[in-house]
This record gives structure tokens, C-alpha cells and sequence, in this order.
């Protein structure tokens, strides 16, 4: 057997090993009856659950407790999820900048008894996507 040869079986054993690897990172987008279902059934995986924070009708955020001088990496907030479904989530981290600005919310963590607690938080927010006017000379 030539060196190429083996070489070549090497580097394809590495990339069936990197492929085995992260094919155990993913995680699907379910809701929170979803996710508490998963949890229920032991199911200990990362989800993914997309939302809306609340908010009252000048857009300030309701319903969320955050007192960095008290702990600074605890928040948590109520989400609504695709299904209407409203779920405290708790968020071991400080709280992200420009949060009350975000529209939807994604939350990645799990179930546990009546709260979910989220291990990352990944937001839209809308200025990033608002046309800007260019102005003329």
C-alpha cells in the first residue's frame, strides 16, 4: 500500500469523526408544550424555541426581573411562543444588550419542572434590518 493511500484513509477516518461529532450538536425548534414533553420524557437535549417577549402598549418590556446590583447574571422574562403559549424563562447571564428592542426572540435550553432555562439567547432586532435615508447633496 502506497503512502498516498493511507494518508487518504486517515483524512477520511478524521472527517467521518468530525461528521459523527457535530451530528450530536444539533437541536430541533419545538415549542414550550414541546419541550416540556421532551423534558417529561427525559429527554435531556438543547431546543430551540422561537417567540415574543412582553411587552405593554408603548413597548416596554413586562413581566421580566433583572436587578444587576442584586445577582447581575440573573434574568428572567416571559415568552410567548408560536403557540400563544407564555413560559418564564430564566437566563443565567446578564441580561443581553438592546433586549427590549428585539422583536423575536430564540431561546436554546431546556425545560425544567415549570421554567425553561436558556443557555443562550439569540434576538432580531429591527434596526438592523429599517431601510436608512440616504440624504442628497
Amino acid at each position: 500500500m502506497k503512502k498516498t493511500h493511507i494518508i487518504g484513509l486517515i483524512v477520511i477516518a478524521i472527517c467521518i469523526g468530525v461528521i459523527v461529532s457535530t451530528s450530536g450538536d444539533t437541536s430541533a425548534y419545538v415549542t414550550f408544550k414541546d419541550a416540556a414533553q421532551m423534558a417529561a420524557d427525559g429527554n435531556k437535549s438543547k431546543v430551540h424555541v422561537v417567540g415574543k417577549v412582553k411587552k405593554d402598549a408603548n413597548g416596554q418590556l413586562t413581566d421580566f426581573y433583572y436587578k444587576p446590583e442584586m445577582d447581575p447574571n440573573y434574568f428572567a422574562f416571559k415568552l410567548i411562543d408560536q403557540n400563544n403559549q407564555e413560559q418564564e424563562v430564566v437566563y443565567l447571564n446578564p441580561r443581553p444588550q438592546d433586549f427590549e428592542r428585539a422583536e423575536q426572540i430564540v431561546v436554546i435550553g431546556s425545560s425544567q419542572e415549570k421554567i425553561f432555562k436558556a443557555d443562550k439567547i439569540l434576538m432580531k432586532c429591527p434596526s438592523k434590518y429599517e431601510e436608512k435615508e440616504l440624504k442628497a447633496n
